[in-house]
């Protein structure tokens, strides 16, 4: 399958609103190339990366880790409890330590916002750096896994309609897709408890309830409830968030049929999605963790491409 793109180079992946469009769709087409079995170029053999990941991850850390894998990148172990993480090393130190010792990329996630300006600030550090998710500001690999699948399914974004529903003012996911999913053309909608809600979503799109939602959309996006950065514990039981908030079989029923559903995962199976529907015929839940590794293979070659141009 061939596909005319761009070759995008870029220092560091941040945030995803750094990114130009026709970058976006340009990694969106190199990670496709890679899924049709695109030749791996040789010299992404010469490079070293660490994935840093001070959060509990499953998708994102192990996606990489095939990602670099399958690129040949020569990957460097770690894991916080075993390193100097645990005598106190500050993340600034870890990754200078990185640098020093010749890592020429460095994954991070991080449970502090914008944790990244002092690493990039740095004269001192070389590694470039790729966001993994920085608490509760953005995930833009995320983000450009999820535009993938949406791209896959459709070929466009102009007038899709998108919702995004669940715990939205604590998820990196939204802020990322609402941002990039606007500036692509898709008409965004919100849903989820009103407490979750922010004002900074007014920009990007409008709030509905979830049942004005299903016979609407193109894309339904669950979010999860984040409970681990809730800091006065659950408000909701999980039947009572389900029946109020989640997509339930019910609701999947006036969906229409070319709709798809999409969750960043993991699932809280019966909370956000009904437990039957997470690998259902409308589902791209599976193909968003496939996608994955195929969009982060395009990212750290686009990474290591700025790299070499210096």
């Amino acid at each position: 399958m061939i596909i005319n793109r761009e070759q995008v180079s870029i220092k560091h992946l941040l945030t995803i609103e750094a990114l130009h469009d026709n970058e976006v769709i340009g990694l969106i087409k190199r990670a496709q190339e890679f899924k049709h079995g695109a030749a791996i170029p040789d010299h992404l053999k010469d490079y070293y990366a660490a994935n840093l990941f001070f959060e509990n991850s499953t998708r994102t850390h192990k996606s990489f880790e095939m990602a670099e894998h399958k690129l040949g990148i020569k990957v460097i172990d770690f894991d916080t409890k075993t390193s100097s993480v645990s005598k106190g090393e500050s993340l600034y130190d870890t990754v200078l330590t990185m640098s020093a010792i010749g890592v020429d990329v460095c994954v991070i996630r991080h449970w502090e916002e914008n944790y990244y300006h002092q690493l990039i600030q740095s004269k001192t550090i070389r590694s470039s750096i790729i966001n993994g998710g920085d608490g509760s500001g953005q995930h833009p690999t995320q983000c450009l896994l999820d535009l993938m699948t949406i791209y896959e399914e459709f070929g466009h974004f102009e007038g899709l309609k998108v919702a995004i529903a669940g715990d939205l003012s604590h998820s990196r996911v939204a802020k990322s897709n609402m941002q990039m999913l606007n500036r692509l053309g898709a008409e965004l909608y919100f849903s989820g408890p009103k407490e979750w809600y922010e004002d900074q979503f007014d920009v990007y799109g409008e709030y509905k309830e979830i049942d004005e939602l299903v016979e609407l959309v193109d894309v339904i996006m669950l979010l999860r409830v984040q409970h681990e950065r809730h800091e006065s514990g659950e408000s909701f039981s999980k039947e009572e968030y389900h029946q109020a908030y989640g997509l339930t079989v019910e609701r999947a029923k006036q969906l229409k049929p070319e709709t798809i559903i999409m969750h960043p995962a993991p699932v809280n199976r019966d909370v956000e999605l009904a437990d039957e529907l997470v690998e259902s015929y409308q589902s791209r839940i599976v193909s968003q963790m496939s996608n994955g590794v195929f969009m982060r293979m395009a990212i750290l070659e686009a990474i290591l491409e700025g790299k070499a141009k210096g």
